[in-house]
């Protein structure tokens, strides 16, 4: 089974005021259809957690998960 990569840091709270996860700023739709999505577009997803994060709250509370090498 290959390994799918995810920005899940294990804290999860979706904050209603944005609507994002405050852990790996993912959506709840993002979140609900992560496993259906492919590689790349989990990719692609991730590649914007960061800066959509900083947006809605500011730095981060935790460090951004790394994809597996």
């Amino acid at each position: 089974m290959d390994r799918v990569s995810t920005p899940c840091v294990n804290f999860c709270w979706i904050e209603a005021s944005h609507g994002l996860c405050e852990g790996c700023g993912r959506t709840r739709d993002e979140i609900s259809r992560w496993y259906l999505l492919s590689e790349d577009e989990r990719l692609a997803i991730m590649a914007s957690l960061r800066e959509r994060l900083v947006a809605a709250v500011g730095e981060p509370r935790y460090p951004e998960k790394r994809p597996s090498p």
